[in-house]
């Protein structure tokens, strides 16, 4: 750990310290675009699309992308590049072809803020919106899988108590993104995409004096895994989630299917003009090749090096400070760090806005004593909002608690639950001009309802098949109950595609 070397760790404490401050003041430079429930949401023309698409790839790539699928390819070998390279390819072609046509819509209805809301939009439903809402509650534990991240990077670098780990990140990510709004957090997360890159590109050059081999190290990596265990080098993996081609098909439909999450299509709504869109999609790209596809090959390099890690998970950080001079190793230390918080506030900003524009304002008129003006609305749906953080921020920290065996599954977990519910939905109401409201509302409840079965009761081993199936399931179920109700509805907003 650091904690050997004082001065290295006084090093790591003064970056952070440093780090934490910046963002904060960010977060403070935000806060006039933060004073409407638009502006907090996606401080819509306030962002340079460039730094908006640069904020989108970050915010994919999370703990996942820096800690938890490392992990997984130091467990199960050269199969976990399915998944990362389908990261860039497969995701970024998901992002061309939905962008436009989700920014067009959004333009459409007027000023929509969020997912939810466009999709309750979209099908005329109060009530879609409202279920898809509670159904983005689901990121809840998408942000424990971030604290998990976070607390494991600070407990095994720098010697801070788990628990300890997981109140900084919640303290700090709470503060700026309750000041600061959608602003604060594509500012910081441009910022924190750069260290990101540069990260990922070091581990790799890294390689040259840690793997050995010259010009053929990626051959000198493969031959010392496969000495290893012979299953490290396979195509397909004998176990874990990469053990079938039916699997591996599952992965590029779950990352094809990713863009769709809340809190990353809400960067597309933060653009103001359609000319945005290529800077954001181009920027997004560039800056999701190169986080995507590097780090993983740093968890295949740590397990040459450290072959019997306790904990899977250590497995980058571990590397990192093996391979690299002090004062290089804390600086990289700082740009995963800041990896995990590019999502954490991504996230924590996509539940609470939900919170408050698709729970509170649609609901509280039903049960208000007397009319709210639209003014008090707004106004009391950003309070809600910005309070929400500390709740949110309070429960992910208690469900943090127990540390769980692998971060990345539990990632999957949360943002398939809430793939196999909206994709249906979002995709139809594309292309289809009798998707309505009832069928979008069984979709939902069909898809996410059945992941959860698959996987709380093992029904299905791997997770990503789970999802396809769920999936598929949902589109079966909303094209039925489209057609049988096309007679009680009048829905034709499908967006024509302009010559």
């Amino acid at each position: 750990m650091l904690t050997e070397s004082s001065v290295l760790l006084w090093t790591v404490i003064i970056l952070l310290a440093a780090y934490f401050g910046a963002v904060t003041w960010v977060g403070k430079k935000g806060r006039a675009h933060s004073q409407s429930m638009a502006g907090f949401a996606t401080a819509r023309g306030k962002v340079s699309p460039w730094l908006v698409g640069a904020s989108f790839a970050t915010s994919y790539a999370s703990a996942n992308l820096f800690i938890g699928v490392p992990g997984l390819a130091y467990e199960y070998g050269t199969a976990v590049l399915w998944y990362t390279l389908g990261c860039f390819g497969v995701s970024w072609v998901g992002l061309l072809l939905f962008a436009k046509t989700f920014w067009r819509y959004g333009k459409k209805f007027g000023r929509v803020s969020t997912l939810p809301e466009w999709l309750g939009k979209r099908y005329n439903s109060k009530a879609l919106q409202v279920l898809v809402s509670l159904l983005i509650l689901f990121n809840v534990y998408y942000i424990v899988g971030q604290n998990v991240g976070l607390a494991t990077i600070f407990e095994t670098v720098i010697g801070i108590p788990y628990l300890w780990g997981i109140i900084i990140g919640v303290a700090i990510t709470i503060v700026y993104i309750g000041l600061g709004g959608a602003f604060a957090q594509m500012i910081t997360d441009g910022i924190q995409g750069i260290l990101m890159a540069i990260t990922s590109i070091l581990i790799v050059v890294s390689f040259l004096w840690t793997v050995g081999g010259g010009l053929n190290v990626f051959g000198v990596l493969t031959d010392r895994l496969h000495a290893i265990d012979p299953n490290l080098t396979a195509a397909v993996a004998n176990g874990g989630p990469y053990n079938s081609a039916l699997a591996i098909m599952a992965v590029q439909f779950m990352l094809f299917s990713f863009i769709l999450m809340p809190h990353l299509m809400n960067k597309v709504l933060s653009l103001e003009n359609e000319e945005d869109l290529a800077p954001f999609t181009l920027s997004a790209g560039l800056v999701l090749c190169i986080i995507s596809t590097l780090m993983v090959l740093g968890g295949l390099a740590a397990r040459v090096l450290f072959p019997s890690l306790q904990s899977a998970d250590s497995a980058i950080p571990m590397y990192v400070i093996e391979a690299f001079p002090s004062i290089i190793a804390a600086i990289m230390i700082v740009g995963i760090i800041s990896a995990i918080l590019s999502s954490t506030d991504s996230l924590y900003l996509g539940v609470t806005t939900s919170i408050g524009n698709d729970l509170y304002r649609v609901v509280a008129p039903f049960f208000a004593s007397k009319k709210i003006s639209e003014k008090d609305l707004e106004n009391q749906s950003l309070k809600v909002a910005k309070w929400s953080l500390i709740g949110v921020g309070l429960l992910s920290l208690y469900l943090s608690l127990e540390r769980p065996d692998s971060l990345a599954f539990l990632i999957q977990f949360s943002y398939s639950a809430i793939i196999s519910g909206i994709i249906a939905p979002i995709t139809l109401g594309y292309f289809w001009n009798k998707a309505n409201n009832y069928g979008a509302i069984a979709s939902l409840i069909t898809g996410a309802s059945l992941y959860v079965l698959f996987t709380t009761q093992e029904l299905i081993g791997n997770i990503f098949i789970a999802m396809f199936i769920s999936s598929a399931t949902a589109f079966a179920v909303m094209g039925i109950v489209s057609l049988v109700t096309s007679h009680t509805t009048q829905q034709d907003l499908v967006l024509k595609k302009s010559s």
